[in-house]
């Protein structure tokens, strides 16, 4: 072998030793990063956030699988405020214009419901009764961040507990103009233990730890359930004008 074959062979060597401790620094880099994920510590962050909002604006999409057919994603204002208030505009079609006002322990417990179109409909209806959970898997009781955390809080603590739960970080990705970091949450039970789902996807907003996006898949896999919270804030300075019919900014009989 000559002395140049020597020295080409020594420098193809010498690269595949870099590389092979780059790869190592990524996997392990990668690993620890899947590590330092505490989901459990995650979520009391969470609840300890929200425990201390006591109103917040944002920008809510919903789509929803309906008798097995994805519905159009709806763009809603949404406003909250503590003790469950909650007024909702869609902004966008379709459905652009409609509104939806409750407050818990008024109105008879019912929501004040401004239909868009021509005629301007305007009725109180049973947040459970079968005209509004027709076009809706959820009543308007179950909406909000709080809930969402909640309904996480329960399925993940009871997953854990019996050992029936695999959790991934997918790593960061852009929602809403918002830096965020993906979990991936998948139960290895069945629907007949009782889970909400076989798989959920959770963006959580890299600042306030917040979800912002959550994706919920059935047991065949389907999308059947997305919300979204964009352009999020808390602590908005809400007050009872806000879920009052007669705020003059809203399309309700005054």
């Amino acid at each position: 072998m000559t002395g140049v074959s020597k020295i080409v062979l020594f420098k193809q060597a010498a690269i595949w030793r870099v590389l092979l401790v780059l790869l190592c620094l990524f996997t392990a880099s990668s690993g620890n990063a899947q590590e330092s994920f505490d989901p459990e510590a995650w979520l009391r962050r969470a609840e300890q956030r929200l425990s201390k909002v006591e109103s917040y604006v944002a920008v809510f999409h919903k789509q929803e699988r309906i008798r097995g057919n994805l519905t159009k994603e709806e763009t809603v204002l949404f406003k909250f405020k503590k003790p469950f208030k909650a007024y909702m505009k869609w902004i966008r079609e379709p459905y652009r214009g409609r509104e939806s006002l409750y407050v818990e322990g008024c109105n008879n417990n019912l929501i004040k419901v401004h239909e868009c179109g021509f005629l301007g409909l305007e009725l109180d209806l049973d947040p459970r009764g079968s005209l509004v959970m027709k076009g809706s898997r959820h009543p308007i009781t179950d909406s909000g961040i709080e809930n969402v955390v909640n309904l996480i809080g329960r399925e993940l603590k009871k997953g854990i507990r019996k050992g029936e739960i695999s959790i991934r970080m997918n790593g960061e990705e852009t929602i809403y103009g918002r830096d965020t970091r993906q979990m991936e949450i998948v139960f290895s039970g069945s629907s007949a233990r009782g889970y909400y789902c076989y798989r959920a996807v959770i963006n959580i907003d890299a600042e306030n730890e917040l979800p912002i996006r959550v994706q919920i898949f059935d047991w065949d896999n389907r999308l059947v359930e997305k919300y979204g919270y964009e352009a999020v804030a808390l602590n908005a300075g809400l007050t009872d004008a806000d879920f009052d019919p007669r705020n003059p900014a809203y399309g309700f009989r005054k």
